[in-house]
């Protein structure tokens, strides 16, 4: 996971959005408001409204490669995913800021589970409505997810790039960043899909054989235009976490520390 890029809808959609949250808002109790962001979500969310074709769009932007999946990066992103559920929290259900694009094996297990750091005593505390309990708001608390509109995950998690490329909190354990990243991590199975490591250590070596693919057309004195499209086809890859840490790192790795001294171009790529 990294930080996505800033992107705003046109005028005219966010103004809709805005209207659809309205319809939300206005109704009286917090019960109706859950019920109805579930089902004018599930009528809007559609390729046959103009406004959700755009939001699709724009996801689709922020995405990594062949519109991979936000959260691992991995699976192609095809639903419109709530980082804080509209099922919790109606009034995000149509706020543009709240989405992100997401695969089904990330959506599917994160689903409506959620936790803040209670207000009472700042301890974690999973959000739990048992099927049947009467709709109440979740208690106030700070948001415990990362959210990868908001903030870069890499300030509160790392690759381990040495030997398992499992996600590891940067903090130290008892604090709220390391609980954050622990979290964050579990509940979006970021670690315990076996293809997920596996996939980012080939993603390693596929950034590694592009950046020496660039320092060998570079000095073979290429165009400017084609080291150029050599640059773009590095920051559509998939796994750009990968290729974030690999500049973060670079000095573990001999042949990167190398690379990079040859080519220090590529660090604000």
């Amino acid at each position: 996971m990294i930080l996505l890029p800033v992107l705003a809808l046109a005028p005219e959609a966010q103004g809709i959005l805005h209207e659809y949250q309205s319809e939300v808002d206005g109704k009286p109790s917090y019960a109706e408001q859950v019920e109805a962001a579930a089902t004018l979500f599930k009528a809007r969310n559609k390729s046959s409204n103009k406004t959700f074709r755009e939001v699709r769009a724009k996801l689709h932007e922020m995405c990594s490669g062949a519109r991979r999946c936000c959260y691992c990066e991995d699976s192609c992103a095809d639903e419109v995913e709530h980082i804080r559920p509209k099922n919790l929290y109606p009034e995000q259900v149509f706020v543009w800021e709240n989405y992100v694009y997401a695969c089904g094996p990330c959506n599917g297990p994160k689903n409506n589970r959620y936790a803040v750091f209670a207000k009472s005593d700042g301890n974690l505390l999973p959000i739990v409505r048992p099927k049947g309990a009467p709709l109440q708001p979740p208690p106030a608390g700070d948001h415990v997810l990362i959210d990868p509109r908001r903030e870069n995950p890499l300030d509160f998690m790392e690759l381990d790039l040495l030997g398992t490329f499992r996600f590891v909190p940067t903090a130290n354990p008892g604090t709220r960043e390391y609980h954050r990243a622990k979290y964050t991590i579990e509940v979006l199975h970021l670690n315990d899909r076996d293809i997920l490591p596996d996939a980012r250590r080939c993603a390693i070596g596929s950034y590694k054989a592009r950046l020496h693919e660039y320092r060998n057309q570079k000095e073979s004195g290429i165009s400017v235009d084609d080291l150029k499209q050599l640059i773009q086809g590095i920051r559509r890859m998939p796994h750009p976490t990968v290729w974030a840490e690999i500049k973060r790192q670079r000095q573990l790795h001999a042949e990167l520390a190398v690379l990079f001294d040859v080519v220090p171009e590529a660090l604000d790529w």
